[in-house]
């Protein structure tokens, strides 16, 4: 598992002003101690069109019950029909898929790349 995660580099900067990403800002625990409430990620919105995601991976997806909420999560595993569970760092946090079953790859909105400063 991930102990920590790249701060931006001028490369990340660019590619967000050339809207090759885009940014989340964290507002829940569920990913505490790696990202914390008010933290900003850039985001690589393209990173599943040509591949799936690989367990490890931190993720933005939406949140399968809540439309219109987007959840930052870790792929804990990635199942042959199409669809991953995600997880929380927080063991004290339950909104993930051991509380909502697995999430369709279509889901997925991207791959977190890095911390914005």
């Amino acid at each position: 598992m991930d102990d920590r995660l790249k701060n931006s580099s001028l490369k990340d900067l660019l590619l967000l002003l050339l809207r090759r990403r885009s940014r989340f800002r964290v507002t829940g625990n569920s990913m505490i101690p790696l990202l914390k409430p008010g933290e900003i990620l850039l985001v690589d919105l393209a990173a599943y069109r040509q591949k799936s995601p690989r367990v490890g991976d931190i993720v933005i997806a939406w949140h399968p019950h809540r439309t219109n909420l987007k959840i930052v999560k870790r792929v804990a595993s990635v199942l042959d029909d199409g669809s991953c569970f995600l997880i929380g760092d927080n063991p004290a946090e339950s909104t993930d898929s051991r509380s909502f079953g697995a999430i369709a790859f279509a889901g997925i909105l991207g791959k977190v790349c890095c911390k914005f400063p």
